[in-house]
Parts: C-alpha cells; structure tokens; sequence
C-alpha cells in the first residue's frame, strides 16, 4: 500500500527529477512538478516523470490570472493528464468555474493561504482576521466555483475539513518530521498531525529528496 504522499520533485535537473520518481514510485502516490521545474523544461518534465513512475502527478501551476488566460491556461496543460493542477483560490469563482470546465478530467485543486505566509503577512496584504478564518473563507468560495481539491496547511486541515465535508481532497503542503527544520514554511505539522485533522495527500520534498 503506497502513502498518501505528493513528493516535491524539487529538482536541480530534469534527469534528478525523474530518479527521484522512479525512487519514490513503490512507496508513495504521487509525485508533485512545480514552477520552477515546469518553466525550466516545459511540458517535457511531466512526460519524464510519468514515463519513470507510474504514480499520479500533480502539476503545482498555481495559477492566478483572468478567467479567460487561466481558461486557456489549463486547456494547454489538460493534454499532459495530470491528476491535480493547482490555481489560487484569491483569484475569484470566475477563474476557479474556468479551470473546472477547461479541463473535466483533472482535479483543480485551489490554494489558499500560502504555509509561507504568517499572521503579519495575511495583515499587511489585507486579510482580514487569522489565518484559519482567510483559510476557510477561500475554501468554501472555490469548492462553490466547482473545486474538486484543496491546498491549505495542515494546521487549517481540521477547521477547512468541517466546513466542505467529506467529498473534497485536502492537499497540505508544509508537512515536516518532528524535529526538521521549518525553513520557508511558517504553518507547519507533523504527518501524524496532518492525517489527523483531516489531510487526504501530504506534500512533502526536502525531509524526502
């Protein structure tokens, strides 16, 4: 039985990455391409890296523009079959609904908060209130546009989870062993800690590659 486990393919190089795929491929279910990766070797790293495992692959775009380039947007990227691509839930139902009807076959999964961002930061860009609260304001907007999935750090999983119910995939970034280093996370959990507020797919990369 593999993980619920996104591994971070936070490669230097594309032959990495696609080591790194094949290495995680008999223990985890996913395996997660980002932006960097992505604008280094275009569409390219997903045949790659799906072509080294044979598990699901969640293209980590976070795209926020007009509903109409975020339509196209996922256009272009539905023919690489991702299981998961990702957009900012701060950029409005219209642009959620377009992602969803661009692409039928793949989870638009809508991030929320940033697990980079912390309470000054929420303040300073006009969020009002904590960050549980922005958290689940976001959730219940995109899951209304027609999200299938979403991103928030596991210390929201809980409070997320209680107000979109059991239907919705939660993706939680910021997951880290205890004792590990935060580094640029500031809202982080335990895997144990994830699981159990409600987390279905844990994104984890450095404690990993």
């Amino acid at each position: 039985m593999t993980a619920p486990i996104a591994v971070a393919l936070d490669a230097p190089d594309l032959e990495t990455a696609a080591r790194w795929a094949t290495l995680v491929t008999p223990h985890v279910s996913t395996v997660k391409v980002g932006l960097e990766l992505y604008l280094r070797y275009g569409p390219d790293v997903v045949a790659s890296v799906r072509g080294a495992s044979r598990v699901q692959v969640f293209l980590d775009l976070k795209l926020h523009d007009i509903p109409a380039t975020v339509r196209g947007a996922a256009a272009a990227v539905a023919r690489l079959k991702p299981s998961y691509l990702t957009v900012h839930a701060a950029g409005g139902p219209a642009m959620i609904r377009a992602a969803v009807e661009a692409v039928p076959t793949v989870k638009i999964a809508a991030v929320t908060v940033l697990t980079s961002l912390d309470e000054a930061d929420l303040t300073a860009l006009g969020l009002a209130g904590p960050a549980p609260d922005a958290v689940r304001r976001l959730a219940v907007l995109a899951v209304e546009a027609g999200a299938q999935a979403l991103v928030c750090s596991p210390q929201e999983a809980a409070a997320v989870r209680a107000e979109v119910g059991p239907g919705i995939t939660l993706i939680t970034p910021g997951v880290r062993p205890a004792g590990s280093a935060n580094q640029d996370q500031a809202r982080v959990a335990t895997p144990e800690d994830a699981l159990a507020a409600g987390a279905d797919l844990l994104v984890i990369g450095r404690p990993i590659t």
